[in-house]
């Protein structure tokens, strides 16, 4: 994924479903965790600027059958997350004219597109990369165990982050954060694109989308099903990495 834009460190081409634990690996995951918290912040240095651009998948549509089917994860990412980049893009740059013309008004009108489609573009940047055909099972190493710690047993942490993404109400996440302050693992469910650390201060390492654009030409309405299956295909050596490169 290459850095450019206010998002700097979000995007980068993702190999094989796996994330490096180390070196500027780690320090693109740490970069990535907290975009979210400075989105609005760096839109104030807006200047010239490369686009954003859709990232490309680190496999192809189909590889997550039957779990995730080809045509749901070609217009998920060919179409919404394409249209949170494209409408990204427009929004950055009428907040750039904005800036340069002195127009608080139309700045502060941009901001629930900015972070709506800035959100988007992150959420869906991390979600692919939690995502592999070679997924599923259970974390090992010190991730285990910080869930053991901190959920009583990665059965117990399952269940719980099952139950509070089915419960989202409308459209939403299911996140997995960590607390840097108290060193802790966290779940958490963030309404519509906000992303979560701006939201709720905790660094992301997996996120489960809820909307239905992620599962109802499958699943149709039966959001149990859709969470049963995605268990199948997490990608835990990169939310391993996401975990190691932040809890340091």
């Amino acid at each position: 994924l290459r850095r450019s834009g206010p998002l700097s460190g979000l995007r980068r081409r993702a190999r094989g479903g796996k994330v490096a634990a180390c070196g500027a690996q780690s320090r693109w995951v740490c970069s990535l965790c907290s975009t979210s918290r400075r989105l609005v912040p760096a839109l104030s240095v807006l200047g010239s600027r490369q686009k954003h651009s859709l990232p490309d998948l680190p496999y192809d549509y189909g590889a997550l059958e039957p779990h995730i089917n080809a045509q749901i994860m070609q217009l998920h990412h060919s179409k919404h997350h394409a249209a949170y980049v494209n409408n990204l893009n427009v929004a950055e740059e009428k907040y750039r004219e904005a800036l340069e013309k002195g127009d608080v008004t139309a700045q502060i009108a941009l901001q629930p597109a900015l972070k709506f489609n800035g959100g988007g573009h992150i959420n869906h940047s991390i979600f692919w990369t939690n995502l592999s055909p070679n997924g599923g099972g259970e974390p090992q190493g010190e991730l285990l165990e910080a869930i053991k710690r901190d959920f009583g047993s990665f059965a117990k942490f399952k269940e719980k982050l099952t139950a509070v993404s089915v419960g989202v109400q409308g459209s939403g996440w299911g996140w997995l954060g960590f607390n840097k302050e108290q060193g802790r693992l966290q779940i958490a469910a963030c309404s519509n694109q906000d992303p979560l650390q701006g939201t709720t201060g905790l660094i992301p390492l997996l996120g489960i989308d809820v909307w239905e654009h992620a599962y109802y030409l499958q699943y149709k309405n039966v959001r149990p099903d859709y969470l049963k299956a995605i268990w199948n295909v997490i990608n835990w050596e990169n939310v391993t990495a996401r975990y190691t490169a932040c809890s340091k």
